[in-house]
């Protein structure tokens, strides 16, 4: 009854004329980075935190919000009318969305994307309203060994899911947690990789740090790979559904929303996942699944569901322990730093009216998303006709103006060409982007925490592990590491299948064979007993009398490589007898 109290309080708050132009001037922004390919929610609130320095934190943050989501929202329709994701999470969206569009379907296509984007989003905001407090108890009976596991649980999770080289997203976590140790120690004084240069003695400025990794490093990654043919869309009318489309849709709204909301509540769960496995789910459970690559309204609905779903997972952790998932949610941590509020368990004592009126102007910011999205979808489709040189030339333009705003000083915009040239260089190398500004925000958090529990154990190395939930979380931390070892491991030991040609270890005095696994007395055509190698050749001689596979290729058919086989095995068995 306690937290539904507070969320009508919350209601109260949002429900303010300021703070609903506000939630509207979000959910417009973030439809249309999200459309726009390349540009997503973290690249737009980054771009905007010098922006918000003079609005009242509650109003920023509710803008921030209606980006987040209406970015998560706005990334179907680039999917499907032109099959190129605006954000990751919608790559899946575009298999079959795309299809639909191409059969004239793109109305229900971007319809179905557009109401189960609402009513998953809504379902994960009750979730959230649901869970987050049960965290915060949790998480405000943790001490400081655990908390610590806890963020360097999530640090590992990022990093080594993240991408497809581990070794890469260690690079980039590194890069991170050594940009968070410029400036002077909080504790000691001692000044930290300042080179000599007074301004950096205060740290960088988190805001520096974000708006040139997202947008200047984007902005130019995207400059050197431009495409000069401009886009081409598929016409699209008013959406709209008919009587079996709702049929078909209601049930995988419903399945996608339980797969999003857990998985973006993970570290480094994100939106990829669960889009996926709904696709996966819904293909098997269809009763159509001849549809399925060619234009199934169930892998629209259902992956579009999980992947809104999952935004609003994405901010229990960010609310309850102060943990960001993904990069969007690592930036809106950023901007409780800028406020100088604390992130984390506190949050909700110290900042109700915040926390709360944040919760509540997600329901309306859904409620408004779904009203902008279903009339606009054509003024959405013609904003994909913008150049693309004007639109990176304006984000850089807005880049370096956010950037300056931050301290008025000359040496931020330095500070912004140099991690925007280490940005584009991380794209460019694959070094994934979210370890690095992870590291940039918990590393000093993490440092903090360690040096609480070494203090609190005099110093003790056993006082990192002496609470029961920091010994789970290390296990964690243990497996996530040896995981991939494990692996390997068993993958090397698996026996591999002797392929064509390779030469088969024989013991001493047992008969000759050939490259290809033929026993000599197959290669001369004989089928006496032991010519027949089990596994390496199932009697398949020279001459054919057996109908086995040569070299165990499973092949049989294939008449030219038995036929070079079968000389190669002729050659090899007339040298061997010649010597």
């Amino acid at each position: 009854m306690e937290t539904f109290d507070l969320l009508m309080q919350g209601f109260s708050t949002a429900a303010t004329p300021m703070n609903l132009l506000y939630a509207f001037i979000g959910v417009l922004l973030g439809t249309a980075v999200g459309v726009l390919p390349g540009i997503g929610p973290a690249m737009a609130v980054a771009l905007l935190l010098p922006v918000t320095y003079a609005l009242e934190p509650t109003s920023a943050f509710i803008m921030f919000a209606g980006i987040y989501y209406g970015g998560m929202f706005g990334g179907s329709t680039t999917s499907i009318l032109l099959n190129t994701p605006g954000e990751s999470a919608t790559v899946i969206t575009a298999i079959e969305g795309h299809k639909m569009a191409k059969a004239g379907r793109a109305a229900q296509a971007l319809a179905t994307a557009a109401i189960g984007s609402f009513v998953a989003g809504t379902i994960g905001t009750a979730l959230l309203v649901a869970f987050t407090p049960i965290v915060v108890d949790f998480a405000v009976s943790l001490g400081s060994p655990s908390y610590l596991a806890i963020m360097i649980l999530a640090l590992l999770a990022v990093t080594a899911v993240l991408g497809a080289s581990k070794l890469r997203g260690f690079i980039s976590l590194g890069l991170g947690l050594a940009i968070g140790l410029v400036g002077a120690d909080k504790v000691t004084g001692q000044q930290r990789l300042v080179f000599g240069q007074p301004l950096l003695v205060d740290g960088l400025d988190i805001v520096v740090v974000a708006v040139a990794i997202f947008a200047v490093g984007e902005a130019l990654w995207i400059a050197a790979h431009l495409r000069r043919k401009p886009l081409t869309t598929i016409p699209v009318g008013r959406p709209w559904m008919g009587k079996q489309d709702w049929k078909r849709s209601w049930k995988p709204w419903l399945r996608g929303t339980a797969y999003g909301y857990p998985f973006g509540a993970l570290p480094a769960g994100g939106a990829e996942v669960p889009t996926f496995l709904s696709y996966v789910t819904e293909k098997k459970l269809s009763k159509h699944p001849e549809e399925f690559g060619h234009g199934a309204i169930e892998g629209v609905a259902g992956p579009e569901a999980a992947n809104n779903a999952s935004a609003a997972g994405t901010l229990t952790p960010m609310l309850a322990l102060g943990l960001p998932t993904n990069a969007t949610a690592a930036v809106m941590l950023a901007a409780f730093t800028q406020y100088g509020i604390q992130p984390g368990p506190l949050l909700f004592d110290n900042e109700p009216d915040l926390v709360w009126a944040l919760i509540a102007s997600l329901f309306i910011g859904n409620t408004l998303l779904l009203l902008i999205n279903l009339p606009l979808a054509p003024v959405w489709a013609k904003l994909l006709q913008i150049p693309r040189p004007y639109l990176y030339a304006g984000i850089l333009f807005f880049a370096t103006l956010g950037a300056y705003a931050v301290n008025l000083q000359a040496f931020d915009l330095v500070l912004l060409l140099v991690l925007g040239l280490l940005g584009f260089a991380m794209r460019r190398f694959g070094l994934p982007v979210l370890p690095l500004i992870i590291g940039v925000i918990l590393g000093p958090r993490v440092e903090e925490q360690l040096r609480k529990s070494l203090q609190l154990s005099a110093g003790d190395i056993s006082g990192l592990w002496n609470e029961p939930i920091a010994v789970g979380v290390y296990v964690i931390v243990a497996l996530v590491l040896a995981w991939p070892l494990v692996m390997l491991a068993v993958r090397k030991a698996r026996p591999r299948p002797v392929a064509a040609g390779a030469d088969v270890p024989r013991a001493p005095g047992s008969p000759a064979t050939n490259d290809g696994g033929v026993s000599g007395s197959a290669a001369a055509g004989s089928n006496a007993a032991g010519s027949k190698n089990d596994g390496d050749a199932s009697g398949a001689g020279p001459t054919g009398t057996d109908r086995g596979t040569l070299g165990g290729s499973g092949s049989s058919g294939d008449s030219s490589a038995g036929s070079d086989a079968r000389r190669r095995a002729d050659d090899i068995q007339h040298e061997r007898e010649n010597s």
